[in-house]
């Protein structure tokens, strides 16, 4: 039957129809997910005002809780700072001590997990920095030097492919732990809560007492230096 003028062909009124309602389908969708978050999160929260009171009150078992399900993942952190397993349940126990000690002060406003993650984190931090007593090279002596054009002084090759596959090695891993080590602390501090210990760029900044930006622009800097330290290994060999 032929189209009415103006009249929008079936064909494409069916490939329109089916994209609206591919669209209400996809926003119902993530209607539920984020309503199912919002939910798994409120139940997370109560969960956690229960434990306090609980914990508040001297309940043995809460406190036996608290530990079970923090414990691995503050090990953890713990673990990719310091690099020692001895260290890092050290530093797990002293975190759940000084986090038994702070409750009567904690206001709730992050999760109790969050809380003692922090802690852990900290508490590894100023054991690292216990450890140095070596006078630090200034950032500026790592860092890549540039003419008044932009361009690097001393570029350097490109990586090779089979350099950036040895980073999947653990001997690689342990030169490039190595090298982060060299870093002055306030950059290499950055470097392992972002790239390392995985935490966001607020995460750092709140951690180390920072702004954001001032975060952002140490890890850039990092991340150039540590380049450097590298560019040794990684570049291919000269022939």
């Amino acid at each position: 039957m032929p189209t009415r003028p103006g009249a929008i062909p079936p064909v494409r009124l069916a490939r329109q129809s089916g994209r609206v309602i591919f669209r209400a389908q996809q926003r119902m969708q993530d209607s539920r997910a984020a309503s199912s978050e919002r939910q798994r999160q409120s139940v997370g929260w109560e969960a956690d005002r229960a434990l306090l009171v609980r914990l508040r009150a001297g309940d043995e078992a809460a406190f036996a809780q608290l530990v079970r399900e923090n414990t691995g993942r503050m090990l953890a952190a713990a673990r990719r700072i310091l690099r020692s397993d001895e260290e890092a349940r050290d530093i797990v126990q002293e975190a759940f001590l000084l986090g038994f000690r702070r409750l009567a002060g904690f206001k709730g406003e992050a999760r109790l997990s969050s809380w003692l993650h922090r802690i852990a984190i900290n508490a590894s931090l100023m054991r690292l920095r216990a450890r140095r007593c070596r006078p630090e090279v200034a950032i500026e002596d790592l860092l890549p030097r540039f003419h008044e054009d932009g361009h690097r002084v001393d570029p350097g090759p490109a990586w090779s492919p089979s350099a950036l596959a040895m980073l999947e090695s653990d001997e690689t891993r342990a030169l490039v732990r190595e090298k982060i080590e060299l870093l002055p602390e306030d950059y290499r501090n950055v470097l392992l809560l972002r790239d390392i210990q995985d935490l966001d760029t607020e995460e750092t900044a709140t951690m180390l007492g920072i702004t954001p930006g001032a975060a952002k622009v140490r890890l850039h800097r990092a991340r150039q230096a540590l380049r450097g330290l590298l560019d040794p290994y990684f570049s291919p060999a000269e022939e």
